[in-house]
């Protein structure tokens, strides 16, 4: 704890407290060029196009500078030190994941010692065994930046192919292990931004979806479009790879393909983009000379496969049920006559799993979790009882498994693994998170507060016991707001020890999520995604106007999507917040199409070459709406110069751009990451230094001190 290091942390914050403030940064210059586009009129300048080629000598010199000003920035804080310290001590502890079980005497899970740079796969004879390790990311470098990223096995559990990704790079390569003997066969899927691995019953090959090869150099910022779904028949060569599916009309529709846990049946799924809405279609696998057969030919809805019974498959969807609906259809009935199984909730359905021929429901009810069980026949059996107001996933299993696990978490509960007993409803305790803190020094509550337009959006709050609500609590508000993605309660050590250092968590759960089914993602999507920054903008002045903190104490942050967010919010209110950390944020809404799998966001953003878009996009575009002469709040721009989602270019214009246009005195810096990407996979010694450089700059810049 903070406290162990009291008298250190005293002296370290009276020795801050008589430095003088940097009042003027020396920023890197770079060039500003004269390049200037024409969008349907309007003239976009875009001076620091030259970064977008990352490779270049003067975009490296250019990182190169600005990581030195950051980490002498950084440096300099006393409290870093501890800081870090702190978060390897909580870091510290075993995790499990809840374990699956591959086929009789047979299961697998993994495990983390602690301070490990990635998990290791553990197999176990039953779920008494301790199980022997099975594989070991850690050993496929020294520096732990080569992950595990894709992992299926054979029903009988003989054969196991698995995905590996470098320096956090979506672009996946698939190697094969016989796991009876532990030897890896030749076939090799080459590096490339692939879907997930589906085998047949007979183990003779597998299923998988993969995108043309990049050009050589083009693998970090080369367009990704026209995708194609393959078998792979052991033995041969990819090349020998046969295509099964394909839309050459459309280069953004992307598909995937799975057996059905028969065996019997191919299922593709087609969605335009990232969209949540999409065409079904099936293919007998029992008859080689089958057609492939749509079952649903739009992409009006989206359809979430859960099982089947032969011909009758089972789909979770939101076609006429705003919150989603399970329901039924016989494939091979030429009517094709839909079937509802369980009718939509008051709360949000958000995935169902198929275990001993029963359906299991998980719900989302403002944002937390509530498990359902139904028979078949759609009648409810009971309910999973929960120990509080957190998230449970898992659920895992074959549809004739009579037992599964879950785990369940909450900001102040680490997560805790259940084995469930599908016949009797009984949950047991199987492993439990030994984390060095004491959750009952937390406090979780749940508020609501109304948006611009009058929208009530909840939110969730934890903080130490016993906060004073006086205003002066640095308080860290978090948010994402897109891509049908909710944001539900989890355990994080890096939490705990911001609420350590005194600090308040909010988490705001904004539209474009889907906490609250369809239309709320809707009204956050496309010409509504003012709506998501008007969200988050209602939720700071809500904490300030409630006396948890004030502007000054008041820092956002957001990855992804969620820096997109910090950016937009950032230009259109800089007075209201004290800090901001954008992270691999999309930040140039003109471009974003036109690097890896930018063009498929378009469902969420909308197209800037259509001319209704494109005014809201740029109205919008944090890199086009600084305002240079602003007084902009501290802001530490994060990304990594291996990110091949979000293009890293995005954040090296933005950052370049804020710099010029700063006119107080805060710092505006940017930390970019080596041998990382989006997030995925990186080693836990680069997590640690980055939160320490994170949390150092919070520290710092919204005036903290250590409590007594």
């Amino acid at each position: 704890m903070f406290k162990r290091s009291l008298a250190v942390f005293v002296l370290a914050a009276f020795a801050s407290a008589i430095v003088p403030a940097q009042t003027r940064f020396d920023y890197p210059k770079p060039r500003r060029g004269d390049q200037v586009d024409d969008f349907h009129g309007i003239k976009v300048a875009d001076p620091y196009r030259w970064m977008e080629d990352t490779a270049s000598t003067e975009t490296q010199s250019w990182i190169e500078a600005e990581n030195k000003l950051t980490s002498s920035y950084l440096s300099t804080i006393p409290e870093r030190e501890q800081i870090k310290n702190r978060l390897m001590e909580i870091w510290n502890y075993e995790r499990y994941s809840a374990p699956t079980k591959i086929t009789d005497g047979f299961y697998i899970y993994s495990k983390n010692d602690g301070l490990q740079n990635q998990s290791v796969l553990y197999r176990a004879k039953s779920i008494d065994d301790p199980g022997t390790v099975f594989f070991d990311p850690n050993k496929l470098s020294e520096d732990g930046t080569i992950a595990l990223s894709g992992s299926s096995f054979t029903d009988d559990g003989k054969l196991w192919a698995y995905g590996i990704a470098k320096s956090g790079s979506d672009r996946t390569e698939w190697k094969i292990m016989d796991t009876t003997t532990g030897k890896y066969l030749t076939d090799t899927l080459r590096p490339n931004r692939q879907g997930g691995v589906s085998w047949l019953n007979d183990n003779s090959g597998f299923f998988y979806s993969r995108y043309p090869d990049a050009s050589e150099g083009a693998e970090l910022k080369g367009a990704n479009r026209f995708p194609k779904l393959y078998f792979h028949k052991l033995g041969t060569p990819q090349s020998e790879d046969k295509l099964i599916y394909e839309r050459p009309e459309d280069g953004e529709l992307t598909m995937g393909g799975g057996v059905t846990e028969d065996g019997k049946w191919l299922m593709i799924s087609v969605t335009k983009g990232t969209q949540r809405m999409n065409e079904i279609h099936v293919k007998d696998l029992t008859d080689p000379n089958s057609k492939i057969m749509s079952v649903v030919s739009d992409r009006t809805n989206s359809w979430s496969f859960v099982g089947n019974d032969g011909p009758v498959f089972y789909f979770r969807t939101d076609k006429d049920a705003e919150r989603s609906r399970l329901v039924s259809v016989n494939v091979t009935d030429k009517d094709r006559t839909w079937k509802e199984i369980v009718p939509q909730a008051a709360e949000t359905l958000n995935g169902v799993q198929m275990i001993n021929d029963q359906f299991v429901a998980n719900y989302l009810k403002d944002a937390y979790t509530q498990i359902k069980i139904y028979d078949k026949s759609g009648k409810h059996v009971r309910d999973v009882q929960l120990p509080g107001i957190g998230s449970a996933g898992g659920f895992g299993g074959r549809q004739k498994d009579t037992e599964t696990f879950y785990s369940y978490s909450s900001y102040n509960a680490p997560p805790t693994i259940y084995r469930y007993d599908m016949k009797s409803g009984k949950s047991t305790l199987f492993r439990q998170a030994k984390v060095k803190f004491n959750p009952n020094d937390f406090e979780v509550k749940q508020v609501f507060y109304n948006s611009k337009d009058g929208t009530r959006v909840p939110m969730f709050i934890v903080h130490k016991k016993g906060l004073k609500l006086d205003g002066t609590n640095p308080t860290l508000l978090y948010g994402y707001g897109g891509f049908n993605i909710s944001q539900t309660p989890g355990f994080s050590t890096s939490r705990i020890v911001w609420m350590e250092m005194g600090g308040v968590l909010a988490v705001a759960n904004i539209r474009g999520g889907a906490e609250y089914g369809k239309t709320w993602w809707a009204n956050g999507a496309r010409l509504k995604k003012q709506n998501t920054f008007d969200d988050f903008i209602a939720a700071g002045e809500w904490l300030i106007a409630n006396k948890y903190t004030s502007n000054k104490k008041l820092a956002i942050q957001g990855g992804s999507n969620g820096g997109l967010l910090v950016g937009a919010v950032l230009n259109q209110r800089p007075d209201l917040f004290g800090a901001a950390l954008p992270a691999v944020g999309v930040m140039d809404m003109v471009r974003f199409t036109e690097f890896t799998v930018g063009a498929f966001w378009k469902s969420d953003y909308g197209d800037p070459k259509d001319p209704a878009d494109f005014k809201v996009l740029y109205g919008y575009s944090p890199l086009h709406n600084i305002k240079p002469g602003t007084k902009y709040p501290a802001t530490l721009v994060t990304t990594a110069d291996t990110d091949d989602r979000v293009f890293p270019a995005h954040s090296f214009k933005y950052a370049a751009a804020l710099q010029s246009a700063q006119a107080g005195d805060a710092p505006v810096l940017i930390r970019i990451e080596t041998k990382a990407g989006h997030g995925a996979g990186k080693p836990t010694a680069k997590q640690i230094e980055e939160l320490t450089d994170i949390y150092g700059f919070l520290f710092k810049n919204l005036g903290m001190k250590i409590p007594d």
